[in-house]
């Protein structure tokens, strides 16, 4: 979903108001005309969009219209032009480390464009597989807003992975994988350090293992075996990462083909949409000899993506991984055959309906569509000036 038809933006109109409004209207009808897969109807639009210079979300979607390198030079054109209308508006320093915008850029709604413009150039120097230029950008994203508004931090650990940078990653991980890092991490922990080589003890990986994020936690594993070995450390990280989100440690030792692309639905942190992600990003890093076999070798990670059947009549337990089939709605069930599938429906339909009810809640609400009658209670924050504009899209009845 676009992000200007979102929050503050929707309100006050793309970067605050920066954009005409004739512009943003044709812009609307090019990306609705994009969403309906008429690309070509969507032209004429995007060309009258883009008459306004300030209207970088324009680029963007003229950009994703054209073959990747080509994609590239309007990318990097609407980024120059982004980076002089910023300095204009914020004043020449507000780039500088030393001034008062770098560390804010998403609060201050003038800059969001301009991210948007970083965020869709990550995605196309990777696809086009300029790894360097797709970290070397989201550093800078991190510079100017540590708090990652733009959900790019979870890349960088693949993109330093990809480019051989295995200490860099691993620093990088640590920093945010650290239940105790401070709320604002300095440059979005892109202030790379020596990694450290100490394992955690019990009580903080059950801690990191039930709050941490995934992609952070097996990329930490794959750095930590290329930096120190195949030791403890890479064992741990292995295992934490095998119990947040065991989907992807899954298919990488099943050996399951790398996605075709993204997932371009709505989410839940450490479900199948990131797996999917992760993978595309990731899977080629993972299936080199070495490291798959040291994956592979590990039996407390495989321990964790062994499924017994979830029909607790059964019993049954895999012999190998990905045997039994995930449940196909929710993929958050497994089951040895379709006979226990149907045996267990009558226990698991409440759950796997609320599971796709908060997804198409969660879909409507970021599409800007109307809710289902079925919809959850549902709110989303969009953080403005050091304020915090809060919408509550379905509450709770009253009574």
């Amino acid at each position: 979903m676009p992000g200007h038809r979102f929050g503050v933006e929707n309100m006050m109109g793309v970067g605050g108001g920066i954009v005409t409004a004739d512009s943003q209207k044709n812009l609307e009808i090019a990306e609705d005309l994009c969403n309906r897969r008429k690309p070509e109807q969507a032209l004429p639009y995007l060309f009258r969009a883009m008459e306004d210079e300030n209207n970088l979300d324009a680029f963007i979607q003229f950009a994703f219209l054209h073959h990747i390198p080509e994609g590239i030079e309007v990318l990097e054109d609407a980024e120059r032009k982004g980076r002089r209308a910023l300095k204009r508006r914020l004043g020449n320093d507000c780039f500088d480390d030393s001034g008062q915008y770098v560390g804010n850029f998403y609060q201050v709604v003038t800059t969001r464009p301009y991210m948007r413009v970083l965020q869709a150039q990550v995605r196309l120097y990777f696809e086009n597989k300029q790894y360097e230029k797709s970290a070397k950008t989201i550093i800078e994203m991190l510079r100017l807003c540590p708090g990652d508004n733009m959900g790019q931090r979870t890349w960088l650990g693949s993109m330093l992975l990809l480019t051989n940078r295995y200490s860099d990653a691993l620093s990088f991980c640590q920093t945010w994988l650290d239940p105790n890092r401070p709320s604002i991490v300095p440059r979005g922990g892109t202030a790379f350090k020596a990694p450290s080589s100490t394992c955690y003890d019990t009580e903080v990986e059950d801690k990191i293992s039930k709050f941490g994020n995934g992609a952070m936690a097996y990329n930490a594993a794959v750095a930590a075996f290329r930096v120190f070995g195949d030791g403890d450390l890479a064992r741990q990280y292995l295992r934490i990462a095998a119990k947040i989100n065991p989907i992807i440690l899954t298919k990488i030792l099943a050996k399951i083909d790398k996605p075709k692309g993204f997932n371009m639905l709505p989410r839940t942190s450490n479900g199948p949409e990131d797996a999917q992600d992760y993978l595309f990003l990731t899977q080629d890093v993972w299936m080199k000899n070495d490291v798959w076999e040291w994956a592979n070798g590990s039996q407390d990670a495989r321990s964790n993506v062994i499924k017994a059947c979830s029909n607790s009549a059964c019993g049954a337990v895999e012999t190998k991984v990905a045997q039994f089939k995930r449940c196909a709605a929710c993929k958050k069930v497994v089951y040895c055959s379709q006979s226990c599938q149907k045996t267990d429906w009558s226990k698991h339909k409440p759950q796997c309906q609320q599971h796709q009810e908060v997804r198409n809640t969660i879909r409507a609400v970021c599409r800007g569509r109307t809710l289902p009658d079925s919809a959850v209670p549902t709110y989303s924050a969009d953080f403005v000036g050091g304020g915090v504009a809060v919408t509550e899209h379905v509450g709770f009845d009253d009574d």
